[in-house]
């Protein structure tokens, strides 16, 4: 009965966690999927986020993770490689689960100036996205990483994806850029 109660109270808990985060996903206003589609993203979501604070709870601020349609992307910090290979692996273990997009960054890696620079990058792609009539910015969790920025999110059309990458590359000092954009026709569960 204890152990019931504790992923009880986890899963309240890590309901609540999206708070306070860049990039907290795709907003239901402007999602295309249909309402089981997005709530099994958030069931996988919350799963995955319930295993991962069980495993061990620095997880909980350290490690965050969007589903869009079965695809899992995962951003944060790690203090060990080895955490970063056992976070993938519980996300391929998920029920459901059809790609993990890997975003986590080893601790040390980076210094306070290159985090200020990628904090400024993701603001800057995300204040385009917002200005940009052709493009909804809701629908894009962006993250930038020693300069590389991934993007993850839902593409009405092709033209809207095309304008995002057009947005990401006009960004000054950019390494690469990781785009994990799915157009609406691409969902799985809209393929009869």
């Amino acid at each position: 009965m204890k152990k019931v109660i504790s992923i009880f109270l986890i899963l309240i808990l890590v309901s609540c966690s999206k708070v306070g985060r860049f990039g907290t996903g795709v907003d239901v206003t402007f999602d295309p999927r249909t309402i089981g589609m997005y709530i099994d993203d958030k069931i996988m979501e919350k799963n995955l986020s319930a295993r991962l604070i069980l495993a061990d709870k620095k997880y909980f601020l350290s490690i965050q993770s969007e589903v869009l349609d079965g695809r899992i992307f995962l951003s944060g910090k790690v203090d060990q490689p080895e955490e970063k290979i056992k976070i993938t692996k519980m996300a391929w273990e998920t029920k459901g689960v059809r790609s993990v997009k890997n975003a986590i960054t080893i601790k040390g890696q980076t210094n306070f100036k290159s985090t200020a620079k990628d904090i400024m990058i993701t603001s800057q792609l995300r204040s385009a996205l917002i200005f940009n009539k052709k493009t909804k910015s809701r629908n894009y969790t962006l993250e930038t990483i020693n300069r590389n920025i991934y993007i993850f999110g839902i593409a009405m059309d092709k033209e809207e994806k095309k304008e995002v990458l057009n947005e990401a590359n006009k960004i000054y000092d950019v390494n690469n850029i990781f785009p994990s954009i799915y157009l609406v026709t691409e969902l799985s569960r809209n393929k009869i």
